[in-house]
C-alpha cells in the first residue's frame, strides 16, 4: 500500500518559524546584555568593594607623634613602637565565644578597663566579620603570651604609644593623650593639631587562604615636636622640695613656680599631687587640673608689693618716708581695719610697714594712688587679664573694674583681697620688680620644630641668668614702674627676710628678697571665709642685686604647724631658690653661713588672720563678665578653686631684739632733725608732698644723723654695730652699678634723681655698720 507523500513547508511557514527563533534569541541576547549591563556597569562599585574586603585589608598608619623636650634636649614625652592586637571574626568561625574567654583571661589584667573584658571582647566580635580589637598597645610580655597561643584569625599589628619616660615629672604642663593617640590635657592638647600629624594608610592583598601577596603604603607625616623652657632638673628640684613640704604640711595641693625674670620664661612650673600619665586606668580626675593656670586664690599680703611699688611709683612715697599705722587700727566708712594684735604700730617708716605687713600702712598706699591710678597699676601688672602662657585653660583671674567697686573695696585690694589671682600671675610680677620694672609675659614653650634630636640643627638651650631685659622686647612686654622704683622695692623687699616676716626664706651666701602671704579659703557656697583653711603663699627672687630666678610657691590647706606662709611656703622658697642657684652656678654675692647662724635667722612668730569684711559677693558676681571659656565659669572649677582672703603676714622676733626706748616720746620722729620733722608734719604721714630738692635736703641731713638705725613698733631703735664697713666710692656710676655696689658690701641705697651719681652721704671710705643707708644724688 502506497503512502500519501509529505507535504513540503510552503516558504511563508519556514519565513515565520524563523522569525520566532530569531526574535527568541535577540530576546535572550538582550536579557544577557542587560545582565551584563546591571552587573559590570550599575553595580561595578558594589562587587568592586565586596572583591576589596574579600582580597584586601586596610590599615590607617599612625603617624608618629612630636616629641617634647625640655631647654636641654631631655624627652618629657615620647612616642614607642608596641603591638596591638584585633582579630577576624570571619576566620573566628563559631570559635568567637572561648577565643573570646581565652584572650580576655590574659588582656583583661585590670577590673576597671571594660574595653578588654569577655563580654566586650565578644559583643565586638560578633559586631563585625572582617577586623575586631582585642586590645591595643599592649606591653611585650602580653604579646608574647598572644603570640605562644597561635589562634587561628588573631593578628598582631604595630601602633605607636605615647611614652612618658620621667613618669609623673612635671605631669599636669606635659598633659597625657587618650587611646586614639588625642592630646586631652596641658601641652599634649593645647598642641594636638601640630603634634599628631598626618595618618598614612597601608593596602595589603591575600588570597583565599589568607596568604600575603603584596601591599602598597603611603607614609604618614609625623607631628612637630617641641622644645619647652623648663629644665627638667629644675622640674625635680621643685617636685620634691615641695613633695616633703606637702607631706611635712598635710596640705592638700600645692604649686611652686621657678621663672626667668629677665625673660618669662618657666623654668619649672610643679604641682603636688601628680599623676603618671604612662598610667591612664588609675589617674584620679581631681589632680588633672594645671592649678598654676586654671585656678585662682586671693593673694593676701603677697600682694602688697603691688600697693607699696605703685605708691612708690605714682605717689611721690619713699621707702625712708613715714606713715602713721595709727596703732593698728583704721576706720573708713565704718569699716576698721586692724593689724595683727601682736604688731600694733604707730608712725613709722614705710619700709618697716610693708616688712612687717602692716595693713593699715597698705591701705594708706592705696590711698594716696586712688581707685582709677591704683586699678591701672594691677592691670599692668598683668592681674585681670590671661598671660598667654601656651597651657590650656588659663583663667584671667578675677579684678574688678573700680567702677563696681565698694566704698571700701580700695582697703581690701591694697592688701589682697577681693581679687584673685594665678600661681603664674604672681610670680610675673615678681619677675617684673625685680628685673628693672617691666612686666614680660610668661613662655613655657621656646620653639616647634620637625627636627629630632641628634639634628645638628636641633641644639640645646641650657638655661644662662641674664642681668638684663632681651635688647627687643616680645609682644606684650611693657614698663610697669620705672627702674629706680624696681630697686626701692628690691632693697625693700630684701628687709622683708633681714629683719621682717620672710626670714625662712633667707639663702646661705645669696642673697633673697620676697614677701609671704596667708589667706583665708573662702566658701564657695556660703561666700564666707573660712577660720581653719588656710593658702600659705611667698613669692620673691634671688639674688637681690641680678636676680637669676623668680619663684611663687603656694600651698594650700596646710593642717600641721602654724599654717602660715612664713612656716609654710618660705622655707620651700629658700629650698629651692639655694639649689637652682647653686646648680646655675651663680655667683655667691654673701658670706657663707654656719648651721648655727642659719638656724638662729629662721625664727619667726605666727601671724593671726586679718581684717576679714571683704565684699565677697562682689568678687563673686564678677564671675559672671569672664569669657565664656574661661575655666572659671565652670561650676566644676569654682568649687575646685576655692578663693582666698587676705591674713597678716608672719611676725618675726626681731622686733623683740630692738633696743627699748624710753615712752611714746622716743619714737622714730625724734631720731629726725627738726627741719626733716617739719617738713614731714607739713607734707602729710609720708611727707610725699614735700618738694623734691627739700626732700634731697631733709635726707642727706637725717642720714647724718641716724645712718644705720631702724625704727621699731615700742619707739626703740635697732643698730647693727657687730660689723662696720667702709663706704663705697659711688661718683660717676649709674643707678644699677651703685646698687649693686652697694648691696656687695651690705648697704642700701636711697636715689635721688636721674642719670649719673653726683654726691653721697656718708662720704666714700666713711666706716659704717651693716645695713646703713646711703643717699646718693643722681644728676645729668
Amino acid at each position: 500500500m502506497n503512502k500519501a507523500p509529505r507535504q513540503t513547508l510552503t516558504a511563508p511557514i519556514r519565513r515565520i518559524r524563523f522569525a520566532y527563533v530569531a526574535l527568541f534569541f535577540c530576546f535572550w541576547t538582550s536579557l544577557i546584555g542587560l545582565r551584563l549591563v546591571w552587573l559590570q556597569v550599575v553595580r561595578h562599585g558594589d562587587f568592586v568593594e565586596k572583591a576589596a574586603k574579600q582580597q584586601q585589608r586596610t590599615f590607617e598608619v599612625a603617624p608618629r607623634r612630636g616629641v617634647l623636650y625640655d631647654r636641654n634636649l631631655k624627652e618629657l614625652a615620647m612616642t614607642v613602637l608596641v603591638d596591638s592586637i584585633y582579630a577576624v571574626p570571619n576566620e573566628l568561625g563559631d570559635n568567637r565565644e572561648n577565643a573570646a574567654e581565652i584572650l580576655a583571661k590574659i588582656v583583661h589584667a585590670d577590673p576597671r578597663d571594660n574595653f578588654t573584658s569577655q563580654q566586650q571582647m565578644l559583643a565586638r566580635f560578633n559586631a563585625s566579620r572582617n577586623f575586631a580589637w582585642v586590645a591595643r598597645r599592649v606591653d611585650a610580655d602580653t604579646a608574647d603570651r598572644i603570640r605562644e597561643l597561635n589562634l587561628k584569625g588573631v593578628y598582631f599589628q604595630k601602633e605607636f604609644k605615647r611614652f612618658y619616660p620621667n613618669n609623673d615629672l612635671a605631669a599636669q604642663v606635659l598633659g597625657y593623650v587618650g587611646t586614639d593617640d588625642t592630646g586631652l590635657g596641658g601641652l599634649e592638647r593645647e598642641f594636638d593639631d601640630d603634634m599628631h600629624g598626618t595618618p598614612g594608610h597601608m593596602l595589603t592583598a591575600i588570597d583565599a587562604k589568607r596568604h600575603v601577596l603584596g601591599s602598597e603604603e603611603s607614609q604618614p607625616m609625623p607631628g612637630e615636636n617641641l622644645v619647652l623652657s623648663i629644665d627638667a632638673n629644675i622640674q625635680y628640684m621643685a617636685e620634691r622640695a615641695l613633695d616633703a613640704q606637702m607631706e611635712k604640711m598635710k596640705a592638700a595641693h600645692g604649686t611652686v613656680v621657678v621663672q626667668d625674670p629677665h625673660t618669662g620664661q618657666i623654668l619649672a612650673l610643679a604641682i603636688a599631687p601628680r599623676f603618671n600619665p604612662n598610667d591612664q586606668r588609675h589617674m584620679d580626675a581631681s589632680v588633672l587640673t594645671n592649678l598654676a593656670v586654671s585656678d585662682v586664690y586671693e593673694p593676701g599680703s603677697t600682694f602688697k608689693l603691688v600697693t607699696y611699688a605703685a605708691a612708690l611709683d605714682a605717689a611721690g612715697v619713699q621707702p625712708t618716708d613715714i606713715v602713721d599705722c595709727q596703732n593698728g587700727a583704721m576706720t573708713m566708712y565704718g569699716r576698721t581695719l586692724h593689724d595683727d594684735r601682736s604688731d600694733r604700730f604707730g608712725r613709722v617708716t614705710v619700709q618697716y610697714a610693708l616688712e612687717h605687713s602692716s595693713d593699715v600702712g597698705a591701705a594708706k598706699m592705696a590711698l594716696k594712688l586712688g581707685n582709677q591710678r591704683f586699678y591701672d597699676y594691677m592691670r599692668s601688672f598683668g592681674f585681670g587679664d590671661r598671660s598667654g602662657i601656651e597651657l590650656p585653660s588659663e583663667t584671667r583671674g578675677l579684678l574688678r573694674n573700680p567702677k563696681k567697686w565698694g566704698a571700701t573695696s580700695i582697703l581690701s585690694m591694697a592688701i589682697g583681697q577681693e581679687v584673685a589671682v594665678t600661681p603664674v600671675q604672681l610670680v610675673t610680677m615678681v619677675s617684673a620688680i625685680a628685673n628693672g620694672g617691666v612686666y614680660m609675659p610668661p613662655h613655657i614653650l621656646l620653639q616647634s620644630t620637625d627636627q629630632m634630636k641628634g639634628d645638628a640643627r636641633l641644639k640645646p638651650a641650657a638655661f644662662r641668668p641674664a642681668n638684663q631685659l632681651p635688647s627687643t622686647l616680645p609682644d606684650g612686654a611693657h614698663r610697669v614702674i620705672r627702674e629706680i622704683t624696681s630697686a626701692k622695692m628690691r632693697m625693700m623687699m630684701q628687709g622683708i627676710v633681714t629683719e621682717g616676716t620672710g626670714r625662712r626664706a633667707a639663702l646661705n651666701g645669696y642673697s633673697s628678697a620676697g614677701k609671704t602671704g596667708t589667706a583665708q579659703k573662702i566658701d564657695p557656697a556660703t561666700h564666707t571665709y573660712s577660720h581653719t583653711k588656710l593658702v600659705a603663699s611667698f613669692a620673691g627672687f634671688a639674688p637681690v642685686s641680678n636676680p637669676a630666678v623668680s619663684i611663687a610657691v603656694v600651698i594650700d590647706t596646710p593642717t600641721v604647724g602654724t599654717r602660715y606662709g612664713a612656716e609654710t611656703s618660705a622655707p620651700v622658697f629658700a629650698e629651692v631658690a639655694q639649689q637652682v642657684l647653686e646648680y646655675l652656678g651663680v655667683p655667691h654675692d654673701q658670706p657663707l653661713k654656719t648651721k648655727k647662724e642659719l638656724i638662729a635667722q629662721n625664727d619667726v612668730v605666727d601671724d593671726s588672720v586679718a581684717d576679714s569684711s571683704a565684699d565677697l559677693n562682689a568678687m563673686f558676681a564678677d564671675v559672671n563678665s569672664l569669657p565664656a571659656d574661661d575655666p572659671l565659669r565652670t561650676p566644676a572649677n569654682v568649687g575646685a578653686a576655692t578663693e582666698a582672703a587676705a591674713v597678716d603676714e608672719d611676725k618675726t622676733g626681731s622686733a623683740r631684739a630692738a633696743t627699748k626706748g624710753t615712752g611714746k616720746s622716743s619714737g622714730v620722729l625724734n631720731l629726725l632733725p627738726a627741719k626733716v620733722l617739719a617738713a614731714f608734719r607739713a607734707g602729710g604721714t609720708t611727707g610725699s608732698s614735700m618738694p623734691d630738692e627739700q626732700r634731697a635736703s631733709a635726707a642727706l641731713e637725717a642720714s647724718k644723723i641716724a645712718p644705720a638705725s631702724q625704727a621699731r613698733a615700742n619707739g626703740g631703735v635697732l643698730v647693727d654695730a657687730s660689723k662696720h664697713v667702709a663706704v663705697p666710692a659711688f661718683d660717676g656710676a649709674a643707678l644699677r652699678a651703685v646698687v649693686e655696689k652697694a648691696d656687695s658690701v651690705g648697704l642700701r641705697v636711697q636715689a635721688l634723681g636721674s642719670g649719673l651719681a653726683r654726691e653721697q652721704v656718708p662720704a666714700a671710705g666713711t666706716m659704717v655698720p651693716v645695713g646703713t643707708e646711703v643717699v646718693v644724688r643722681f644728676g645729668r
